[in-house]
């Protein structure tokens, strides 16, 4: 009776029905912890291949499992069992787990019906403690898989094959799928569209093949990947694709498209969001109409370049334009043609006030991310294949949310002043 009353008991604190102090993990002497210090030999001897942390990890694992077969029976090691139960504990068997901290051996009870499924380390499971994750995360900048099988080695002495580290990757073309097709905010302030070029193979040959990013910034300001698109081509047709999908995923309404150098784009936005304004990156303009000036001559140019960009209103631009063209223009004829050739690309920026400008500024936010996925593209060699690609990309972007996807410091002014050129096209702030 009294083992009964100990075994209900254990259950009960398994379910939750306990005090929460209970609940609270015991704090460990500090003469406990000397102790294990002093056993591990110094900080030195804490991580490793033979640190105390992996035998700490494995005794604690071992002995976690030992609890779960026990409410499994509903009997402890060592007990008599209760008359009804007829399953009994059947030994153990070895179990080599990736950790954090080195490969360990895990004893897994058994019991004689086969029934027991322990959670803490499941059948098949063949790393503990997010070991995967660290697979992902070095892959994610660009780790080749050599890499990342010598750093596991050297660091937590763990020896992985390329099919393991092929085989966590993998898992992550399913998430990839989801997160490509997820369901998108009705309106978007501002969204972003370049492409970045990568190398991959193709029967046999190493092509470069340009992958399409689209970024939307939210009501609140914060920025957010909608997708990648590899093609090898671009036009309208494609880009009419792309804004459609954006639509099906739930887009109705977009204020400001910025792009640059797209062929077929500005008809696909006309005709998928026909309310949105067209808006061609400055940056590349400048960077595409100084390709060929002389590295003496860049700055000055530049800044009389400025001088169109940032004119009050379309009829200063134009006046800046002919007095730079006037001054450079027999040295340098071909810096600006597509200022008048495109005019009705750029120009939509100067019908906004300076605190619009600053916020919605070329596409300095898709360059800030393009320099974080070039970094991780610059130490990989040619790509297997398109869906590889994609997966590096979206692991890279997946990493670089946390710190990359924060608003503009002065949204708000900004948001202001989209009611106030948008009116009625906004939602009211929450």
């Amino acid at each position: 009776m009294a083992r009964k009353k100990k075994v209900e008991s254990k259950k009960q604190s398994a379910s939750g029905d306990t005090p929460a102090a209970a609940k609270q993990p015991p704090a460990l002497r500090p003469e406990l912890l000397e102790e294990l210090l002093a056993a591990a030999g110094g900080p030195a001897g804490l991580t490793g291949k033979d640190g105390l942390l992996r035998q700490l990890t494995a005794a604690l694992v071992n002995k976690a499992l030992e609890a779960e077969m026990s409410e499994h029976l509903g009997y402890e090691a060592r007990e008599e069992p209760p008359d009804e139960q007829t399953n009994r504990r059947n030994g153990h068997r070895t179990k080599k787990v990736r950790s954090n901290y080195g490969v360990m051996d895990i004893d897994v009870p058994r019991d004689r019906a086969g029934s027991f499924e322990p959670q803490l380390v499941k059948k098949h499971q063949r790393a503990f403690a997010g070991f995967d994750d660290k697979i992902l995360s070095m892959y994610a900048r660009g780790m080749s898989t050599r890499d990342i099988r010598a750093h596991l080695h050297e660091i937590y002495g763990v020896d992985v094959s390329p099919d393991l580290i092929s085989r966590v990757t993998d898992a992550v073309v399913d998430e990839l799928a989801e997160w490509q097709s997820r369901a998108l905010d009705a309106v978007y302030p501002i969204v972003y569209i370049d492409a970045l070029v990568v190398k991959v193979r193709d029967q046999g040959k190493v092509e470069n093949k340009a992958v399409h990013l689209v970024v939307g910034v939210n009501l609140d300001g914060e920025r957010d990947v909608l997708g990648l698109w590899l093609e090898r081509t671009e036009g309208a047709k494609f880009w009419s694709t792309v804004l459609t999908d954006l639509r099906q995923r739930g887009v109705e309404d977009v204020l400001i498209l910025c792009a640059d150098g797209l062929t077929g784009l500005p008809a696909a936005v006309e005709a998928v969001f026909p309310r949105a304004i067209f808006q061609t990156c400055i940056v590349h303009m400048i960077r595409a109409s100084t390709r060929y000036v002389s590295y003496r001559d860049l700055r000055p140019i530049c800044q009389d370049l400025k001088a169109i960009y940032t004119a009050a209103n379309v009829q200063e631009a134009e006046a800046a334009l002919d007095a730079a063209e006037e001054k450079w223009g027999p040295k340098y004829g071909h810096v600006f043609k597509p200022w008048r050739t495109r005019a009705t690309e750029w120009q939509p920026f100067l019908q906004f006030p300076a605190e619009l400008r600053h916020a919605i500024y070329t596409t300095n936010t898709i360059e800030a991310l393009n320099r974080i996925l070039r970094k991780t593209l610059k130490t990989r060699g040619p790509l297997p294949t398109d869906e590889a690609a994609l997966k590096l990309l979206y692991l890279a972007i997946r990493n670089a949310k946390a710190t990359w996807g924060r608003g503009h410091r002065d949204w708000l002014t900004a948001r202001l002043q989209l009611n106030i050129h948008f009116e009625g096209r906004l939602p009211d702030a929450p």
